[in-house]
């Protein structure tokens, strides 16, 4: 899988939402390889997306699509300070993204040894099931400079709010705490209207 993320300030959220429905009527039956995305705005007008083909040149065929340059043309005046994030390396949770989730958090950071990273995430994925049964799943995309976007689909917002008050227990407090001390610049993107498209 091949994820690309695309994020920044949003000046009109219901235009940009209606652009979107727009390009899945009329440009999703011809972007060959395209397999959904997951997107919205936070509460203070930021947007943020994760668009997942089936590899990097599915991607790259779509972009080059003249009525992709041209409905991008149309919709990128909607964006301040726009920033694009191509990532080859995808890894998916449980049971990865869901169209049913009813919130969706993205979390956007630095990871200062992903190897190790990678390891706690399968450990976790293992054992915090029980736990944590509001998570759905996610998808976390690697950025390829250290920088990674990850999403985490809920059940809804209440349960995850509700699940992440708990105090985590004893056994799964050192890959929890391991984890977190991993991670540097970390950003939150609550999107309580979670805008999902798929083919």
């Amino acid at each position: 899988m091949f994820v690309q993320v695309i994020q920044g300030g949003v000046s009109d959220a219901a235009a940009l939402k209606a652009a979107l429905e727009r390009w899945k009527t009329e440009l999703a039956p011809g972007a060959a390889g395209w397999l959904g995305s997951t997107g919205g705005v936070t509460d203070d007008g930021k947007f943020i997306a994760l668009v997942r083909f089936e590899s990097v040149d599915a991607a790259r065929r779509n972009s080059e699509r003249p009525e992709q340059a041209a409905w991008w043309n149309d919709v990128s005046s909607l964006f301040s300070d726009v920033v694009f994030h191509d990532c080859a390396e995808v890894e998916t949770h449980r049971a990865g993204g869901s169209d049913s989730a009813g919130f969706v958090q993205v979390i956007q950071g630095r990871v200062t040894d992903m190897p190790r990273m990678r390891a706690l995430s399968r450990e976790m994925d293992e054992k915090f099931g029980d736990f944590r049964p509001d998570v759905i799943g996610g998808i976390t995309a690697l950025h390829g400079d250290g920088g990674f976007t990850d999403s985490v689909y809920f059940v809804s917002e209440a349960e995850a709010r509700a699940g992440e008050s708990q105090e985590v227990p004893a056994e799964l407090r050192e890959v929890w705490d391991a984890s977190t001390a991993l991670m540097e610049d970390v950003s939150y993107f609550d999107l309580r209207d979670p805008w999902m498209m798929s083919p």
